[in-house]
């Protein structure tokens, strides 16, 4: 059986990997124009080639947390269990006749 402080912390995993991600996916905009201008203005320079490995880095770290949040959310859903939204379905204790 699960202990009791699991699923507080996978939420609170789940909140700071959204976090990390909106950060991450800023860093690689941000450095996806970089790279853009820097190519631009100097194709091939030094600039360049770092703005890009800049980029690299931040998409790989972008992907990355974007698995591990899918992966927290799957596994999550799995140890929920179904949800019961309505009242169950009961059978009639004794069974009702029509005597005509």
């Amino acid at each position: 059986m699960a202990a009791k402080t699991d699923h507080p912390q996978s939420l609170r995993a789940m909140r700071q990997l959204r976090r990390v991600r909106a950060f991450y996916a800023a860093a690689a905009a941000l450095w996806a124009m970089s790279t853009l201008w820097t190519g631009w203005h100097a194709p091939g320079g030094r600039q360049m080639w770092t703005s890009a490995l800049l980029l690299t880095i931040f998409t790989g770290l972008l992907l990355t947390a974007t698995l591990w949040l899918q992966r927290l959310r799957t596994a999550a859903a799995a140890t929920a269990g179904p949800a019961h939204h309505a009242a169950p379905q009961r059978k009639p204790a004794t069974p009702r006749h029509a005597h005509a």
